[in-house]
């Protein structure tokens, strides 16, 4: 397995947050994982990442133990990740955030390696343009040429499609099978569009109350009872 954890715990103050989760993740998968909200898939991505470590648990990268390993060395190992909101520095144009993304740690990496990157996620705008001037697609095209300018190995996505419609849906899509089926990227997939998750996860993980109650593939798992009962009818009653 490329990167997994096992049994993973986590409370806050007595309050369990995840009880007991266990998945992984293979070069050129892609994991989805789904749940309502509260159900604990932030805070799993969060000790994915390295930002936080659990109360129990392993954390796996390439067989090695990561878990005490913090945020930055996993970045230089080859793990990335995206957040649900695409913050891009505002005062900055485009091409001094790529500048900044080639210089952030050694080996430096030259302007070549930040078109390179352009091209991979179709990001065409001006270099001169202003990054907070990004409408939410271009912002998600530039954080991502940011980070595949360092090849990464597996690639954690919380929310790609929020804040998008249609045919920039269709691009996330496109984008995300060519980082992993192209690049052989893993990627763990946090996600609300099920048309995206069922479109390209190869395996979904389900998490309720910060249990995993399911892993089947797509077009099976959202057929299984105990999540229906989880994530659907709690969306009908949160309407």
């Amino acid at each position: 397995m490329l990167f997994s954890c096992d049994n993973i715990h986590m409370h806050f103050g007595a309050r369990p947050v995840l009880q007991g989760i266990s998945l992984g993740v293979q070069a050129g998968e892609v994991l989805g994982v789904v749940g309502p909200n509260g159900a604990g898939k932030t805070t799993l991505l969060e000790i994915l990442s390295g930002r936080t470590k659990p109360s129990q648990g392993r954390v796996l990268f390439e067989g090695q133990d990561v878990t005490a390993m913090p945020l930055h060395q996993r970045a230089r190992r080859g793990l990335a990740r995206t957040y649900q909101s695409p913050v891009v520095p505002e005062q900055l144009s485009v091409d001094q955030v790529l500048k900044a993304a080639r210089q952030a740690f050694s080996p430096f990496l030259t302007s070549h390696h930040a078109q390179w990157a352009c091209d991979q996620v179709g990001l065409t705008v001006n270099p001169a343009q202003m990054a907070g001037s990004l409408e939410t697609l271009n912002r998600r095209k530039l954080l991502l040429a940011c980070l595949l300018m360092r090849k990464p190995k597996v690639l954690l996505m919380d929310e790609p499609a929020a804040g998008l419609l249609g045919a920039e849906v269709d691009e996330i899509d496109l984008i995300l099978r060519y980082l992993s089926q192209q690049m052989g990227v893993g990627i763990i997939l946090v996600e609300h569009r099920l048309e995206l998750m069922t479109a390209i996860a190869h395996r979904v993980v389900v998490l309720d109350g910060g249990e995993l109650i399911a892993e089947e593939k797509p077009h099976r798992v959202f057929d299984h009872p105990r999540v229906r009962a989880a994530y659907f009818e709690t969306e009908q009653e949160a309407a």
